[in-house]
């Protein structure tokens, strides 16, 4: 697990899959997840396969036009928040 994003709304961690090999072509969809935590609503979504490429490649979208802002992750990060529906819970 390692913390890729953490401001006042959002936390993103990165969980690496058990047997990721990155030499196949579908690597990318047999790897891991992210995990999303909205910190005002609460709620949290953990994202794999395809949706985790699709999610990996806005944020690098993100990061090729420039260094962005706080603000510009959050709102492409916002884009989720309508998927979570698991209450964040501490363990």
């Amino acid at each position: 697990m390692q913390m890729l994003y953490n401001s006042d709304s959002f936390a993103v961690l990165q969980f690496d899959g058990l047997n990721a090999d990155a030499t196949r072509l579908d690597s990318a969809l047999t790897r891991g997840g992210y995990e999303i935590v909205d910190k005002f609503a609460r709620k949290e979504i953990f994202i794999e396969g395809a949706m985790a490429e699709t999610f990996k490649l806005g944020v690098e979208a993100l990061i090729e036009d420039g260094e962005p802002s706080e603000e510009e992750i959050d709102d492409y990060i916002s884009r989720y928040t309508s998927l979570m529906q698991h209450p964040v819970v501490m363990h």
